[in-house]
């Protein structure tokens, strides 16, 4: 890979840990938990996006990868050094690329994720509840404890609840802070 890099002018190669990456490009035959150990230790201890690029990909392995930080994945059999520097650029920019069969897949298994492990438990991907994430809405509206009880149907000592429980599980500071975090995070 590094050899069909070198020619290519819009990459430059870092091959020595004292230069910064915005990139680290791993390259593995198969996903395996070795492969795992070492993408975790690439998003531990470099500062770099990550790029996979493997022979072989299923999609057991591809929700591993993705859980270890993977941001773009390429099939050995398609890196080509145009594709090689697409995905390094894409990934650079701070977007996914993954092949489209991959793409639909990995979608597939987030939703059966989210049905089949999350919202059986109340759950949704940000790790807060239906009721949590309308209650962070209507503070963030602006309502006091007693009226978003009373629009909710709940008790105040509910709704103060369910306020702390927030503030102790994202290690967040105050009701405000809770806001800041639901809009930082798309949540409302």
């Amino acid at each position: 890979m590094a050899g069909q890099l070198r020619s290519r002018p819009e990459v430059r190669l870092v091959e020595n840990e004292e230069e910064p990456a915005a990139v680290a490009v791993v390259v593995v035959d198969t996903i395996d938990e070795a492969a795992l150990r070492t993408l975790r230790n690439v998003q531990r201890t470099v500062s770099a996006r990550v790029a996979l690029i493997a022979t072989y990909i299923d999609d057991q392995q591809l929700v591993g990868a993705a859980e270890c930080g993977v941001a773009g994945i390429l099939r050995r059999s398609e890196a080509t050094p145009e594709r090689l520097v697409q995905v390094i650029e894409a990934v650079a920019r701070g977007e996914g690329s993954l092949p489209a069969d991959l793409l639909g897949r990995l979608l597939e298994q987030v939703g059966r994720l989210q049905s089949q492990v999350l919202a059986p438990r109340g759950l949704n991907f940000s790790g807060l509840t239906a009721r949590e994430i309308e209650v962070v809405r209507l503070v963030a509206e602006g309502y006091d404890t007693g009226d978003i009880a009373a629009k909710l149907s709940y008790s105040e000592r509910t709704i103060k609840n369910v306020l702390h429980e927030l503030v102790v599980r994202l290690h967040l500071r105050n009701r405000s802070h809770v806001v800041a975090y639901a809009l930082r995070q798309g949540l409302i």
